[in-house]
């Protein structure tokens, strides 16, 4: 065992001394030992009940003949952490879950690991961190928060966003708007539609790195503690076994979740996440270009909120992840090994489609393109990303004169002022990687334009957008503004072009126009201090992931 390179020998009497500090006896030096990462927080939501989590998870290990430790790492709430400064941190953070759970697991010569995330950054952070580490690792996500109900219908977060812009518009009143913030989040869990967190949930069972039904097991269900425990046991079994990370973490795997992705239209920062996880395995190569392929093939099968109805709750009631997989069985690659030790077609052998209201059939999708759009020309040399599952029909071509902003504060200040016409391409750049630093979120400005009933304006950034976010949104417009991307080039007025079905992003400006206005660009000044001037520093592209380099 790994493990035994702190306790075996006479060398290591020390370290054996220090472990029995912490309780061990002799016989829990022949079993191995089992990290529990956990990012238990309680000022977020989706982290709440990490703890109960956990110790389900302890008795697991426990009962299977090993030894449990937990540690901790961080978690940032991206709904508290918008449209302030705080956003910066966000996908930073990413990297700093990913680094601590490697730090521990090697300082501590870990046998096996269980990853407790449940938000935004934190599931691709540990998920980056078990293919860096490539030891046994199993995930459970922390689950879906329950829907809230408001005036007879499902709500969730991103209602409540919505309703700011309802406000300004006139067509909400400020006591309907506070009565809705007051039932919109129930209780633990990650926000109850398909946004970063729930997508980046589905994502991990997809590759086979979580045991079937978590993804969309609630946070408060019983089933989600019965999963916990299981996965404490198999881990040991995993151990045992040597079913390492990159055993499961292949190229094919990684083709069956962006299948999944695409098949549920999920969050547009799946785009980063997923080529930043695979890019911990070296030679696999999954890019943009792998998302793009695929979306031409994928239909889009769940109509999941923001972009529909139902709600994750639905989508568990329909037979969840395993019933989405079983749909697509014909284009899956099937004999993939899973955390369970056996292949996804034996896995989902007895999974079955409840509701097919939810979950559609192929020959009936929601649309017959995968929910995401890569997107290229003058204006994304290296690429962009859409969410094309959450866009009206009537906007998947649209043309109109640009609007720029410097900021996404600046943008805000112009929506809510009344500044923004049917018509317009809003433009923030400078919120890239590098230029924000850290790429923040675009969910206040694109709540405002739902929620303020503006059906014909469009945006683009170089920033990246919730997974709540709905309508001709593009984000990651790589390269960005910071690093001489031709987002930099456009001014108010200049006519921008976006289409989705022929994958077009594109300025009316020549190549030479473009260079020359680069050249006489004046980047804004944005002092940072700590660790985002270190990010700034070492942050990648978008299109790559934006990961550290």
């Amino acid at each position: 065992m790994k493990s035994d390179t702190i306790k075996r020998g006479i060398q290591r009497a020390p370290h054996r001394s220090l472990l029995r500090a912490c309780g061990l006896t002799d016989q829990d030096f022949e079993k191995p030992f089992i990290g529990i990462a956990n990012s238990y927080t309680d000022i977020v939501p989706g982290h709440l009940h990490l703890r109960e989590l956990a110790d389900e998870v302890r008795a697991g290990i426990n009962a299977a003949g090993g030894v449990a430790f937990e540690f901790n790492t961080m978690a940032i709430c991206d709904g508290i952490a918008m449209n302030h400064e705080g956003m910066k941190y966000s996908l930073a953070s990413r990297e700093i879950v990913a680094d601590t759970v490697e730090s521990m697991a090697m300082a501590h010569a870990l046998d096996g690991l269980v990853l407790l995330p449940t938000c935004d950054k934190i599931v691709p952070g540990m998920l980056m961190a078990a293919a860096r580490l490539d030891i046994p690792s199993i995930v459970v996500t922390g689950g879906p928060m329950l829907p809230g109900e408001f005036q007879g219908r499902k709500v969730d977060l991103i209602n409540v966003y919505e309703g700011v812009g309802a406000v300004s518009a006139g067509e909400m009143s400020e006591d309907e708007l506070a009565e809705l913030e007051r039932c919109a989040c129930p209780g633990p869990g990650s926000c109850a539609g398909l946004f970063t967190a729930n997508t980046m949930a589905c994502l991990t069972e997809a590759l086979g790195m979580s045991l079937p039904g978590c993804a969309t097991a609630h946070a408060v269900s019983s089933k989600k503690r019965q999963i916990a425990r299981l996965s404490g046991q198999r881990i040991v079994e995993m151990v045992k076994e040597d079913l390492k990370s990159r055993k499961i973490m292949s190229r094919e795997a990684f083709e069956n979740a962006v299948m999944v992705d695409l098949a549920l239209g999920g969050s547009t920062n799946s785009a980063l996440h997923i080529p930043a996880i695979a890019a911990e395995i070296e030679g696999l190569g999954i890019n943009l270009d792998v998302f793009d392929e695929l979306s031409r093939r994928i239909p889009h099968i769940a109509s999941i909120s923001p972009a529909g109805e139902h709600m994750m709750i639905d989508l568990d009631r329909a037979g969840g992840i395993q019933a989405v997989m079983k749909t697509l069985r014909n284009h899956l690659n099937t004999s993939c090994i899973t955390c369970t030790g056996k292949t996804v077609a034996e896995n989902m052998k007895d999974a079955r489609v409840m509701d097919t209201t939810v979950i559609r059939p192929l020959d009936d999708p929601v649309h017959h393109e995968g929910g995401l759009a890569i997107l290229r020309g003058n204006l994304a040399p290296r690429g962009s990303v859409v969410k094309q599952g959450a866009v009206a029909e009537d906007m998947m071509v649209h043309e109109g004169p640009a609007r720029v902003f410097e900021s996404e504060d600046e943008c805000v200040e112009a929506i809510f002022g009344g500044e923004i016409a049917e018509g317009d391409v809003i433009v923030i750049r400078y919120e890239g990687p590098k230029g924000g630093p850290g790429m923040r979120e675009m969910l206040n400005p694109t709540s405002a334009i739902a929620g303020m009933g503006l059906e014909r304006v469009a945006l683009i950034t170089d920033g990246r957008f919730s997974g709540g976010t709905r309508g001709p949104c593009v984000g990651h417009v790589s390269p960005e503004a910071m690093e001489d991307g031709p987002i930099a080039a456009v001014r108010d007025g200049d006519t921008i072009r976006i289409d989705i079905p022929s994958r077009k992003l594109e300025v009316d400006l020549t190549e030479d126009e473009i260079r020359r206005r680069i050249e006489s660009a004046e980047k804004p000044e944005r002092h940072v201090k700590g660790w985002l001037a270190r990010y700034r520093k070492l942050a990648g592209s978008a299109d790559t992931g934006a990961i550290l380099r």
